[in-house]
């Protein structure tokens, strides 16, 4: 008796922690709604994490606005040349060759802020717009702001142009991503609050 009572604790706290979990996830997806593109004040650069063609449109966008000095794509990949890179958007040679500059190192979003600090110290900025993907810009908030406190930084959030973002439950690998980038997010609030370093 007592271990059938003990049972079934168990299965109502399974039960409720799915529901937490499950809660979770729906207000973090809600959330997202927030993150509207808009216009957004100057500052001294302008850094975009890889992970689309739209967010770099969207970056150098920013630049040709003059929303930032000098922009940092981080993340490039390590086939990328400069020169295929400004094929892939031509019209912008001379914002290229005056103002772009590659970040090779990076490999995750963590990776992304140290090489944003180190590029933001090297040029002595103060200020950062920050463009990625709607559903990536609170983790990535959270690590630049981690990795650099005394750096102002101001979040330019992308919508895909292929996904429905407010309709995510009915797109699957949409609602796969939101709910990876859920468990990401809190995993990565949970490393910043006790100082431990990302691997």
């Amino acid at each position: 008796m007592a271990g059938g009572a003990r049972f079934g604790k168990v299965i109502v706290l399974a039960g409720l922690a799915m529901l937490a979990v499950v809660g979770g996830i729906l207000s973090f997806a809600v959330s997202l709604d927030k993150y509207e593109p808009h216009d957004v004040a100057g500052a001294d650069g302008i850094v975009v994490v890889t992970g689309g063609a739209d967010r770099i449109s969207e970056a150098l966008s920013l630049m040709e606005r003059g929303k930032g000095r000098r922009l940092l794509i981080s993340g490039v990949n390590i086939q990328s040349t400069p020169e295929q890179l400004r094929r892939r958007w031509p019209g912008r040679e001379e914002l290229f060759q005056c103002c772009v500059d590659l970040d090779y190192q990076a490999r995750n979003t963590y990776g992304n802020a140290v090489e944003s600090r180190a590029w933001a110290v090297k040029n002595n900025f103060r200020s950062l717009v920050l463009v990625t993907a709607s559903y990536h810009l609170p983790r990535t908030m959270l690590e630049f702001r981690a990795a650099m406190p005394n750096i102002e930084i101001i979040g330019f959030p992308v919508i895909p142009e292929a996904s429905k973002l407010k309709r995510w439950w009915q797109e699957p690998a949409l609602m796969r991503i939101i709910v990876l980038e859920f468990f990401k997010y809190w995993a990565a609030v949970l490393r910043v609050s006790l100082g431990f370093p990302a691997r």
